[in-house]
C-alpha cells in the first residue's frame, strides 16, 4: 500500500500588518498559545483590533481549535477586508477541516490582494490536488515556482501531481529539484522512490527509501514501501524485516500487516499469512485486497468455506471486485454448487474476466 506525502505551508508567508506588540514574540512557540489568547482577550475588551483577532486565531489554530480560529479570522476580515494573511490562514484552517473549496476561495482572495506570495499559490495547489484537479494544481505550483525558484515544497508538490497524472519521469525531475534545494527533507526521497518503483526501478527506489530512513527513521511508511520494493525483487525475508519495523513503529498499520502476510504466503507460511491478514482486517475491515489475499491462503489450506466467506466480504465492500466473483465461483463449483458458480462467473465475465466468460460458455448453458 503506497502513500504519497504532500507538504503544506503551515504559516503565513506575508503579513501586511507587522506584529509590533507582545503576542508577536509568543506566536508559534509551543505552550504559549493560552498566554497569547489571554493577552488578546484583554485588548479586545478595550478596542476592536484586526491584529488582535489575527493573533488569537493563530493561537487557537495551534491549539487545534480550527473552528474558533476561523471565527476569529472572520472578525479580522470584517474589520479589514484587505488583510491577506487572514484569508491565507483561514484557508489553512478550512483545508484542515476538509473544506477544500472554502480553502481555495480564501487562497484566491489572498492572491487577489497580494499576488506575489508563493506560499498562497502552493497551498491553493494542494487544495486543488486534493479535489482531483491535478492540472489546476500544477498551474498553481508553476506560479509558486515562478515567484520563488527556490521553493522546494512547490517542486515536490508539483512532482506529486505529475505522478498522479502518470508522468513519473516529470515527477522524478521535480523531486530531484526539491532535493537539490533541501537535501535533508525525507519525504522528497520517499516520493521519488515511489515514482522510481512505478517505473520498475526497484533498486533506485530502495536507495531513495534508504536515504529517507537515514534522515527520519521513525516513519513507518518508509519501511513499508522499502519492503514492497524488496518483495518485488524477490527478497521476501528482507521485505518481512521492513514490515516488522513498520509495525513496530505503528502497530495500527493495516497495510504493513497485509504486505507481511503476502510475503509470508510466498515463503510457504500460509498460517502466518492468514494471521497477518486477520490483523490487517481487524484494523481496516474495508480493504478488499486483504480479503482477496486471505481467501487465497485459506483455499490453499483447504478451508474452502473460509475462502468463500472472505470473497463474499470482498464483494460486499466492492461489488465490482471481479477477482472475488471469479474465485468464489471456482469454490462453488468445487463444492458442487454449479448454479452459484455460474452466477459468479457471469458477473466476473461482465467485469472483464475472459477466463470466467469461457467457463460460462462451457459449463453454464
Amino acid at each position: 500500500m503506497r502513500k504519497r506525502g504532500r507538504q503544506t505551508a503551515l504559516f503565513c508567508a506575508f503579513d501586511p500588518f507587522p506584529m509590533r506588540w507582545k503576542p508577536k514574540a509568543l506566536l508559534g512557540k509551543k505552550g504559549s498559545e493560552q498566554e497569547v489568547i489571554r493577552l488578546v482577550d484583554k485588548v479586545l475588551l478595550i478596542r476592536q483590533s484586526a491584529d488582535a483577532y489575527f493573533y488569537r486565531a493563530y493561537a487557537k489554530n495551534d491549539l487545534g481549535d480550527k473552528q474558533g480560529a476561523i471565527a476569529d479570522y472572520n472578525q479580522v476580515i470584517a474589520i479589514n477586508p484587505q488583510y491577506s494573511a487572514a484569508y491565507f490562514n483561514r484557508g489553512i484552517a478550512k483545508s484542515a477541516l476538509g473544506d477544500k473549496q472554502g480553502a481555495i476561495a480564501d487562497y484566491t482572495q489572498a492572491i487577489a490582494i497580494y499576488p506575489q506570495d508563493a506560499a498562497t499559490y502552493n497551498n491553493r495547489g494542494n487544495a486543488k490536488s486534493a479535489l482531483g484537479d491535478k492540472q489546476g494544481a500544477i498551474a498553481d505550483y508553476n506560479q509558486a515556482i515562478a515567484i520563488n525558484p527556490q521553493y522546494a515544497a512547490a517542486y515536490a508538490n508539483r512532482g506529486t501531481a505529475k505522478s498522479a497524472l502518470g508522468d513519473k519521469q516529470g515527477a522524478i525531475a521535480d523531486y530531484n529539484q526539491a532535493i537539490a534545494i533541501n537535501p535533508q527533507y525525507a519525504d522528497y526521497y520517499y516520493n521519488r522512490g515511489i515514482a522510481k518503483s512505478a517505473l520498475d526501478d526497484k533498486q533506485g527506489a530502495i536507495a531513495d527509501y534508504n536515504q529517507a530512513i537515514a534522515i527520519d527513521p521513525q516513519k513507518a511508511e518508509f519501511y513499508n514501501n522499502r519492503g514492497i520494493a524488496k518483495d518485488d525483487l524477490g527478497d521476501k525475508q528482507g521485505a518481512i524485516a521492513d514490515y516488522n519495523q513498520a509495525i513496530a513503529i505503528n502497530p495500527r498499520y493495516a497495510g504493513a500487516y497485509n504486505n507481511r502476510g503476502f510475503s509470508k504466503y510466498y515463503l510457504g507460511d500460509k498460517q502466518g499469512a492468514i494471521a497477518d491478514y486477520n490483523k490487517s482486517i481487524a484494523i481496516d475491515p474495508q480493504d478488499v485486497t486483504t480479503y482477496l489475499n486471505s481467501g487465497k491462503a485459506r483455499l490453499d489450506l483447504g478451508d474452502k468455506q473460509g475462502a468463500i466467506a472472505d470473497y463474499t466480504k470482498a464483494i460486499a465492500i466492492n461489488p465490482q471486485a471481479a477477482a472475488a466473483y471469479k474465485n468464489r465461483g471456482i469454490l462453488y463449483e468445487d463444492t458442487g454448487d454449479l448454479g452459484s458458480a455460474c452466477r459468479d462467473w457471469r458477473m466476473a465475465a461482465s467485469l472483464g474476466k475472459a477466463d470466467a466468460a469461457d467457463w460460462v460458455r462451457k459449463q453454464c448453458q
